[in-house]
């Protein structure tokens, strides 16, 4: 091979192994050419925004509260523009916006604020709260334009819902004149409340203002959104709730950013909704479960509410047939002011009560009335009451026979298996083991050998039964689970259904029957009798205040006395009293850390904001080695409690270790 040859192919090859020519700098925007960017990365060391350049020829596009694609550690991640400034800090080269997803604005500056301070005070990240602010884009439904309400559709106002109650007429006169009254609503049978708080709504936006109100379901949600449409009429109002879908849910979120609507119901995600001009914040039921967040860091829509309430100075309602704790704390401080009938008026709007075994006639009867799961007074009522119309009867389990035991010595049933629980899922069905699915036919007792069990908790499907058989003439409905009704005619029948699965009937039930409350009474929780005040409260809601309900249980229980009394206020600021004693929420902030045990052994010894309680390490599960550490602290350290668990949840993922568990005010302690 001759010289010429061989350099030609050492030319060739250095061709190939040549790095390409870099790209021509694009050109960066002239005006406020940096972006500040919220990226959408969970990590708690990485809870901060980013500064990144914008190219000339996506000024138009980004705009602060646009969706962006950044490059972040090697990765294009997306994420929402919080800002345009000037100049940035980072000392080193920024890099730029590699694509402007769409120049919607979904984030707007006091969304943002709202946001990072929800993180702040659950001890979260920015990036998820934003998730539960801002729905997922739908492009298409984007590329629509909604239409703007019709201009002087309003009906006149209506106050008569809210005379009835002290100082409810006042309320809804402030809300008209545009001013920001606070209250918390002992809802009392009479009106569906749906109708009273869409009169607070129609209040809130005569006066140019705009309402978000947040209920716990689906049910809830599409009686409000009946009542709103027939009160105000089309196109005054939107929905949210993540069961529209993508496209409904995103049409109804844009229609509150582009301010074409400027009110809003909906489920928990709702007490973010960007509703401008923001006049009333409100909340139905605030003690359902539902209200609070299933994922991290679980924030509740009340405080949510409250929050912006507290930054901009709105109307506030928290109404229920039953309060929280919370709520009578807002009432105490005098934030709030109560809105509610007197004693006398009170009592009259309720059905009367009376636990099973309470009457001296009906005990001499029956003298196991206290202790039979259907005693004389209860089929006495429901012969009765079938005559004037349909019977709710709440049962507090799904299944059909839930626990078994030993029919002789009461030693409840084990498998022989992995020693599980066992149960009886349908009538003619050998007994079954919750744990491990092992039928159980020819179980007898390892105690005294019987082999006849017998059902300590029975769920609504052996209630059915029962009762269908007792009374045979009579239709027997059952609502739980997958099978919820929404209503019932006035026609007798015997409705049976579970907490928060009770269908409305057209005329109010004519009697109520409340079966096994010591089950609801019996769990080992920090919110137990406020939990079972409100899901008997809302029960007997239901009830016309002609009828009668018997609750079947302890009558020395406070709870149910509470119930007898209709005094859900009374028992809320005794339960209140006794939390304060305890050092347990509202009284103070309380961080709950699930972790393994070593971690939380070095954690029990960190100095925390001080005066903190300490409580724990306790072990939680021994198959996964995890533990559970308590710390409780005065309610003016709270963010300070919380930026400590930020701090230290960043620490541990900057060093890639095991994440830890944190939740702040808790709604389940067991």
């Amino acid at each position: 091979m001759t010289d010429p040859d061989v350099h030609q192919q050492l030319e060739l090859l250095r061709a190939q192994v040549r790095p390409p020519p870099k790209p021509k700098a694009q050109a960066v925007a002239a005006h406020l050419p940096v972006a500040r960017v919220a990226v959408d990365v969970p990590l708690p060391h990485l809870d901060r925004p980013f500064d990144y350049l914008v190219p000339a020829d996506l000024d138009d596009q980004v705009v602060p509260g646009c969706r962006v694609s950044v490059r972040f550690s090697g990765k294009l991640v997306r994420g929402f523009v919080l800002e345009r400034i000037a100049e940035s800090e980072h000392e080193g080269s920024l890099g730029r916006i590699a694509k402007a997803v769409s120049p919607e604005v979904v984030l707007r500056p006091d969304i943002i604020a709202l946001v990072r301070q929800v993180a702040d005070r659950y001890a979260g990240t920015f990036s998820d709260v934003v998730r539960v602010a801002v729905p997922p884009r739908h492009a298409r439904t984007e590329q629509r334009v909604s239409s703007p309400t019709p201009p002087g559709s309003l009906p006149p106002l209506d106050i008569s819902p809210w005379e009835r109650y002290d100082g409810g007429a006042a309320f809804a006169r402030d809300l008209a004149a545009g001013r920001a009254p606070r209250a918390c609503w002992g809802a009392t049978p009479g009106a569906p409340p749906e109708q009273a708080i869409a009169e607070a709504v129609l209040a809130t936006l005569h006066a140019g203002r705009g309402a978000v109100v947040c209920v716990p379901d689906a049910r809830d949600l599409a009686r409000l959104d009946g009542a709103l449409t027939s009160r105000l009429g089309v196109g005054h109002h939107v929905t949210l709730s993540a069961d529209l879908g993508p496209a409904a849910r995103y049409t109804a979120f844009l229609a509150l950013a582009r301010g074409h609507v400027k009110a809003v119901i909906g489920t928990r995600g709702a007490a973010f909704a960007p509703v401008r001009g923001l006049g009333l914040v409100a909340i139905w039921d605030d003690g359902d479960d539902l209200h609070a967040e299933q994922r991290a860091p679980y924030p509740h829509a009340r405080e949510v509410l409250l929050t912006r309430a507290l930054e901009y100075g709105v109307a506030v309602l928290v109404g229920g047939h039953a309060r929280t704790c919370e709520a009578q704390q807002l009432v105490e401080s005098r934030w709030c002011h109560h809105l509610g009938l007197p004693p006398a008026e009170r009592r009259k709007a309720w059905a009367r009560v009376a636990v099973a075994g309470t009457d001296d006639r009906s005990a001499a009867q029956d003298p196991a009335a206290q202790a039979a799961r259907l005693p004389h007074d209860a089929f006495a009522l429901l012969r009765t009451a079938l005559v004037d119309g349909p019977v709710l009867v709440q049962v507090p389990r799904l299944g059909y026979r839930t626990s078994l035991a030993c029919a002789t010595c009461r030693t409840p049933a084990r498998c022989r298996t992995c020693h599980g629980p066992l149960a009886q899922v349908a009538a003619g069905e050998a007994p079954r083991c919750r744990w491990c699915g092992e039928v159980a036919a020819d179980w007898a007792c390892a105690h005294c050998g019987a082999r006849r069990l017998r059902a300590p908790v029975v769920g609504e499907r052996r209630t059915a039964e029962e009762l269908g058989r007792a009374f045979p003439q009579i239709p027997v409905r059952v609502s739980a689970g997958d099978s919820v009704a929404h209503k019932v005619g006035n026609a007798p029948a015997i409705v049976v259904a579970t907490p928060g699965a009770e269908p409305v009937a057209a005329d109010g039930y004519a009697a109520a029957l409340l079966m096994d409350t010591w089950l609801l009474l019996g769990r080992p929780d920090l919110r137990t009798e406020e939990e079972a005040i409100r899901r008997w409260f809302n029960a007997a809601a239901l009830v016309r205040p002609s009828g009668r309900v018997l609750a079947i249980g302890d009558p020395t229980a406070p709870a149910l006395q509470a119930l007898v009394r209709t005094d859900p206020v009374g028992h809320a600021a005794r339960e209140l009293e006794d939390r304060r004693q305890a050092h347990f929420p509202p009284a103070v902030r309380l961080a709950s850390i699930e972790a393994p045990a070593d971690v939380l052994d070095a954690l029990a010894a960190t100095a925390w904001p001080a005066p903190a309680e300490v409580l724990g390490p306790v072990p939680l599960d021994a198959a996964e080695g995890t533990s559970r550490l308590i710390v409780r602290v005065p309610r003016r350290q709270g963010f300070a409690l919380a930026g400590m668990l930020q701090q230290l949840q960043g620490g541990r993922s900057l060093r890639k270790e095991l994440g830890i568990r944190v939740r702040i005010d808790p709604i389940t302690l067991g």
